[in-house]
């Protein structure tokens, strides 16, 4: 038997606060340099651009070649000889400069090219771009002929997959030297700067004066609108293409683009992106102060202030033209924020709320679970005494219980759980019924609490250490604690003599064979009611068996005995047939039901079951959707690969599969991920106390909306009263099945009471 120390050993341990920071930061520096979140980057400046909204300076008049210029003036690409009459009619007006965000590399019909090129030489402040020739992948020069008496700016811009544009150069290398921008020309920027610039996008679009090229040419607009101004032509309309996408507003033309990087230079001078290190250097020391906080408050508050300063911050210096991104840090800063967060919800999963012990989840998770003895300790009248004690009394209560529990066993690990019920495994170097003796005589002089006495009666079981699920192990030792005070002993070791007798279960065995022959096992149904609307959609069907001389023999009996021996395999089919032709038939008479059948784990692998099922489902003519196998969770989880892949098959037949008795099994994010459930069952033991006990009721609520959130049904079974079935209606529960809605019976007992105007609902 291996030493506890080496199985402690190889536990994993969390990662420390410090070096948690350490790797989200070396993650967050790899985001950064990747440049993973431009997305975001682009997202916050939006935001910040959107706060700081303002209008643009009466500069630069946009001359639109949009959709009344295309239908007056003709189709794409217009005679040169209409640009030219552009140029002059602007020239009259008084346009301080006029600038083209359309190319003009390429040759037209000679008399407008002679038209357009002596308006350029008349007007002597004509701006024409250096476009992109995809054919030369190089810089497409306009025409010399145009050029000869008109400057050149660079019209090329770099943008992402949504069409964004985040920065403008200020100028492009070509072979006949470098070109200014046409944004840093129509700034009037004598010297030019390397790199590029980002652009403002707190200038709004729409605050630019425009006219249209037609209303220009045809002399409707008045001069004063474009005297001593700079006209800016480009194309406006989604049919000439040039669309970029602009943050608020749309796809709009990239002249806009082009107007907003020439005003960002000329309001407050050059704009400065300094990138993302600052971000990262800020959330770096925000995380590093928040680690160091014990109360989780304090840390939420710090962290989220963090964000607040990396996002928001920035807001006066977006609007001074000093830009940076934020996405490192946000990263880094939801990092640690998620984590801490999540480690404390996981751990409070696993947390007594009263003890701050370890409680019974915890103890299913726990790896020595197979190897030592498990003890139970339960205190019988743990309710009574809770119900004396002063409100903030219980967990002074529980302090002295757990520590004459863990004497002469410094450093013992206990888990707590409701009503009473404390359990830990057994150390390997105590005797434990000496100790356990001990351990009883301890309880004999009474517990103190705030000032009071109480006696307390308690009683210890033991499970012996087994290959079994801790959960069958926890109620096996839970028992032999409820014999233990029956009987008047002090402890008690779980007996499985009763299970293990041989000849005694061949004999129940060889007796089931032969009362399935005889018809002695047969099939109830117990209704499930919908809680949205009140009425019954489906059974469960159940195996029942009546002895001709015993009477009804318990189920536990029967199916736990025929599953340990392989032997499940007949009677889930006879179930199975017996449930689906009944159901198919009432289908037939009108009357739809969904039904769910139990489901041995041992039966998952049988690589013949989906066979099986889709044969019975095919003879007896249901549809598969109105199947339900049912799975309890402990099972489920305690399979392997191949189980979980049986389970696809199966689901792959269109039958539903549901997790029953879920919560008394190790309950994982990771288990609801991999089982391919249609269906969450909550255990009976959880819905019969969210009346009186807030921690169950919690777990129930909690256990609602996860399931929820990944898309599955929950039916909660156990029902027995009113007040539990309104409470899991305000809960959200979907389904419910009990006694109060309807106890095991036959279908054609359901079938008549549906038939009746009184039964379609539960009253």
């Amino acid at each position: 038997m291996p030493e506890r120390k080496d199985i402690a050993r190889t536990k994993r341990k969390p990662a420390s606060p410090r070096a948690l920071l350490l790797w989200t930061l070396f993650a967050g520096l790899i985001f950064g340099i990747i440049g993973l979140g431009q997305p975001l980057d682009f997202a916050t400046h939006a935001f910040r651009a959107a706060v700081n909204r303002h209008h643009a300076s009466n500069n630069i008049v946009i001359v639109k070649i949009d959709d009344p210029s295309l239908r007056r003036i003709g189709n794409w690409p217009w005679s040169r000889s209409a640009h030219a009459k552009l140029v002059d009619q602007l020239s009259r007006m008084g346009a301080r400069q006029i600038a083209f965000d359309i190319v003009f590399f390429y040759p037209a019909d000679p008399a407008g090219d002679s038209a357009f090129a002596r308006s350029i030489e008349r007007s002597g402040r004509v701006t024409l771009p250096v476009g992109i020739n995809t054919a030369v992948r190089g810089k497409a020069f306009p025409l010399a002929q145009f050029s000869r008496h008109a400057s050149l700016a660079d019209i090329a811009l770099d943008y992402d997959f949504d069409t964004r544009v985040r920065h403008i150069a200020f100028t492009a290398p070509s072979d006949k030297g470098d070109i200014p921008s046409l944004s840093a020309k129509l700034a009037g920027l004598k010297v030019l700067p390397n790199g590029t610039f980002p652009l403002d996008y707190s200038v709004d679009p729409n605050s630019f004066d425009s006219v249209s090229a037609v209303d220009v040419i045809d002399g409707k607009v008045p001069a004063s609108r474009i005297a001593g101004r700079i006209a800016l032509i480009g194309t406006t309309t989604d049919s000439l293409g040039d669309q970029f996408s602009m943050p608020g507003y749309g796809r709009m033309g990239g002249v806009y683009i082009h107007a907003i990087g020439a005003e960002t230079l000329m309001m407050k001078g050059r704009p400065l992106n300094v990138g993302w290190i600052p971000s990262l250097m800020i959330a770096a020391l925000v995380a590093a102060v928040a680690i160091t906080r014990r109360r989780p408050i304090v840390q939420n508050v710090l962290l989220v202030a963090g964000l607040l300063l990396i996002t928001v911050g920035p807001l006066p210096l977006e609007a001074n033209l000093l830009y940076f991104d934020a996405s490192p840090g946000i990263f880094v800063l939801l990092v640690i924020l998620w984590q801490s967060n999540w480690a404390r919800l996981r751990n409070r999963s696993t947390i007594n709320e009263v003890s701050e012990l370890p409680n019974l989840v915890a103890l299913r998770a726990d790896p020595t679970a197979h190897e030592w003895p498990l003890v139970v300790a339960r205190l019988h009248n743990y309710a009574e005494i809770v119900s004396a004690l002063p409100a903030d009394a219980e967990r002074h209560f529980v302090e002295q219980v757990t520590s004459r529990l863990c004497v002469g066993a410094d450093g013992r690990k206990l888990f707590h759980g409701d009503e009473g019920i404390f359990a830990w495994f057994a150390e390997p170097n105590i005797p434990l019924g000496h100790h356990l003796e001990a351990l009883h005589a301890l309880f004999r002089s009474p517990v103190k609490a705030r000032g009071h006495q109480y006696d307390v009666m308690i009683s210890f079981g033991v499970d012996i250490g087994s290959s079994r699920a801790t959960a069958n192990r926890l109620g096996s030792a839970l028992v032999a604690a409820d014999e233990a005070e029956a009987e008047g002993l002090k402890w008690k070791y779980h007996d499985p003599a009763r299970l293990a007798d041989a000849s005694w279960k061949l004999s129940l065995l060889s007796q089931l064979d032969d009362a399935i022959d005889k018809g002695q096992v047969w099939v109830a149904y117990q209704p499930k009611l919908d809680l949205s609307s009140g009425r019954i959609i489906g059974v469960e069907a159940l195996a029942r068996w009546t002895h001709p001389d015993k009477g009804p023999i318990s189920p536990t009996e029967f199916i736990g005995a025929a599953e340990q021996h392989d032997r499940i395999e007949r009677l889930t089919d006879f179930i199975l047939d017996e449930a689906v032709s009944s159901i198919a038939q009432a289908a037939r008479q009108g009357h739809a039901l969904t039904l769910a059948v139990n489901l041995s784990a041992r039966l998952l692998n049988d690589p013949n079951l989906p066979r099986r099922v889709k044969d019975c489902l095919d003879r007896n003519g249901l549809p598969a959707n109105q199947l339900t196998l049912e799975l309890t969770e402990t099972a489920a989880l305690a399979g392997t690969g191949q189980d979980i892949e049986m389970l696809g098959r199966l689901q792959s037949l269109g039958v539903h599969i549901s997790i029953d008795d879920y919560g008394t099994g190790l309950s994982t994010l990771d288990y609801l991920k991999k089982v391919p459930a249609a269906e969450i069952k909550i255990d009976q033991s959880f819905i019969k106390s969210i009346r009186d006990h807030r921690s169950d009721r919690v777990m129930v609520q909690s256990t609602i909306a996860l399931a929820h959130s990944l898309g599955r049904i929950v039916i909660a079974e156990g029902v027995e009263d009113r007040d539990t079935l309104e409470l899991l209606t305000a809960m959200g529960c979907d389904i419910a099945q009990g006694f109060i809605i309807g106890r095991p019976t036959s279908l054609r007992h359901i079938i008549k009471k549906l038939a009746s105007k009184r039964g379609l609902r539960v009253a």
